[in-house]
């Protein structure tokens, strides 16, 4: 089969983009193809990146070679880093971004990337043979290639919905990607239907600040990539408001005409970022709902008054605006709507992101069922280095729960599945402890380095932090400190074990050493104890994750396992006896019958 390229990518948002640049990287022909490619790394929402959970995301991505960080540090305007009282373990970096720097470098960066092309069109449905796809139908004829990476956000099946009304779109003013969800469906595919929501953009020379209370950003703020020295960017405030009990009953006056509750909408939506209509009526005892006003850009008067996700009519949304404090007069350059888009079950897919029915496939970002740009670059970033690797005949690269958000992120949603649009959180990750935002250059870089997408001078720079650190723990526990020298020490005890008092900071040591290995080494000696026992943990995790099922296994010939746990084992086709283990429904009985048959033939 004669291919101009190795590797398609479809969509242009932010897991194409990650897609794309990791494949290009890794030495794949590769092409780009979006409707628009003056939208390439557009931020459809709110233009932020980070936040809790997702700053992780967005560290690692950069860990690994990724290009989101970058982008955001030379797009952030207010960066923040959330939960800073907190342990480091829920510490996660949040940035307001300028919507048009970013697009603008995301957009420089795809199309300077050697190895990559970008064309310009619509994918219509794709080229399979023998369930293997080959290429991409586009409305100019076919293009093959020996792997496709689909990523088209909400534009797949996508429908607008503002009040009453509803029309196909993928975003507002953009068509949505119809046949190629029917090409999907005609493979064998399941598809679930999600929906999403944005909010009014208001003009900021409309808004009265004049009462509203200002949010600064952090005085030094910490960038999201590694190889990023400082942040040069000017930073600005964003504001804070509250909905008020008129604002409550113009929303609930215009319910009747929502989209969201007169059984238009049938998507299910984010439970985590409900619209402002949802929020009335799940909490209905609430009084007022906290509004963020963000700014969109340096160059723009546009803010994104977050907290207002709508899908109610236009003159409901004018309304309910005007009643909120310091938004009297305010007057919005484009309006809230609800979209609804169709989306794969995710357990269709493997831990590598190729999907199960169709070889060479790989869906990646919200068509897995995801939301939020950070989860979306994450799926991009593995599916790009996935299909080259496959490509190669080498293996693929599995991201570990026990080691990476990443790889929380992706077990969840392929052992698991989601009946609603998934996002990150701290709290799903169980070593969260051990895997931290602050050490993902140290826990990925080597991972980033041996794909070929992380420099060897990034890559030594956290070799050399690695062996700072090292030395430094050395130094904390061979000089000691006297009772003389300290007045409330009874006995003399070593630099490490006085740094596990609390009240005791690294900084008053003294040592020649940078802040960010400084930091490493208080957060090892602080929580050393907490450390090792999430250590003897994820120990006992990898040993499940060692031992392998092969993909053809016959689990119906398997004495002892009931029909609806071999049913449900063919259904997933787990990698090994760990995922099979996190399978509900799937008894510790059952993994120990196939513990003990997978050594048995291993042998």
């Amino acid at each position: 089969m004669n291919t101009k390229y190795d590797v398609i990518v479809v969509g242009g948002g932010h897991a194409g983009c990650e897609a794309a640049l990791a494949s290009a990287r890794m030495d794949a022909k590769t092409l780009l193809i979006t409707m628009n490619r003056d939208n390439i790394g557009f931020m459809s929402c709110n233009p932020a990146i980070g936040g809790i959970g997702k700053g992780q995301l967005v560290k690692e991505i950069d860990a690994l070679g990724g290009e989101m960080a970058k982008a955001a540090d030379y797009a952030g305007i207010h960066f923040r880093q959330l939960n800073s009282s907190k342990g480091p373990a829920v510490r996660s970096s949040r940035a307001q971004i300028d919507r048009k720097k970013y697009k603008f470098y995301m957009s420089n960066i795809v199309n300077k990337q050697e190895n990559l092309d970008v064309k310009e069109g619509q994918v219509v449905g794709l080229v399979v043979k023998n369930m293997s796809v080959i290429g991409v139908k586009t409305g100019s004829g076919n293009i093959l290639s020996k792997a496709v990476i689909v990523t088209p956000g909400t534009f797949l099946n996508g429908l607008l919905h503002v009040g009453l009304k509803h029309f196909s779109g993928g975003r507002m003013g953009e068509k949505a990607a119809t046949k190629l969800s029917d090409s999907l469906k005609d493979l064998g595919f399941k598809l679930l239907r999600f929906k999403t929501g944005t909010c009014p953009r208001l003009d900021g020379r409309t808004i009265d600040f004049s009462e509203l209370q200002a949010q600064e950003g952090d005085k030094h703020p910490v960038p999201f990539s590694f190889s990023t020295e400082r942040i040069e960017q000017k930073q600005v405030s964003c504001y804070i408001t509250h909905t008020n009990q008129k604002t409550h009953e113009i929303i609930r006056s215009g319910l009747s005409e929502s989209p969201l509750f007169t059984g238009i909408i049938h998507g299910t939506g984010v439970r985590y970022c409900p619209s402002i209509e949802d929020k009335l009526v799940k909490f209905a005892d609430k009084k007022q709902h906290q509004i963020f006003l963000e700014p969109e850009g340096l160059d723009t008067f546009d803010f994104y008054p977050n907290g207002l996700a709508t899908s109610l009519p236009k003159n409901i949304q004018l309304d309910f605006l005007h009643s909120i404090k310091g938004l009297e007069n305010a007057k919005p350059t484009h309006m809230g709507y609800g979209i609804e888009h169709d989306v794969l079950d995710p357990t269709q897919i493997c831990p590598t992101l190729e999907a199960k029915p169709v070889s060479n496939l790989y869906p990646a970002g919200q068509i897995n069922g995801t939301t939020g740009y950070e989860e979306a670059a994450a799926q991009g970033l593995i599916a790009g280095v996935n299909a080259v690797l496959k490509m190669r005949g080498e293996v693929p690269l599995i991201m570990d729960r026990s080691t990476s958000y990443i790889g929380v992120l992706l077990d969840d949603l392929v052992t698991k599945g989601t009946n609603e649009p998934y996002r990150m959180f701290t709290s799903r990750v169980e070593h969260r402890l051990v895997i931290r935002e602050d050490n993902a250059d140290l826990r990925l870089r080597k991972i980033g380095y041996e794909a070929g997408l992380v420099s060897k001078e990034d890559f030594d720079k956290t070799t050399e932090k690695r062996r700072k650190i090292e030395q430094g723990l050395k130094y904390l526990r061979k000089e000691k400190i006297k009772p003389s020298t300290i007045s409330s020490l009874k006995r003399t005890v070593s630099l490490e074990e006085f740094l596990r008092r609390p009240e005791v900071s690294i900084s008053a040591f003294g040592i020649d050493l940078p802040p960010d290995v400084l930091s490493q080494m208080e957060i090892e000696v602080k929580y050393a104890g907490f450390i090792k026992r999430q250590m003897r943990d994820i120990e006992k995790f990898k040993d499940l994750e060692k031992i392998k099922i092969p993909k053809d296994f016959n689990y119906a010939d398997v004495s002892g396992l009931s029909k609806e746990i071999s049913e449900k084992l063919k259904k997933f086709q787990p990698v090994s006896l760990g995922q099979a283990n996190r399978i509900s429904g799937v008894t510790p009985a059952a993994i120990m019958i196939l513990m003990v048959l997978l050594k048995k033939s291993k042998k």
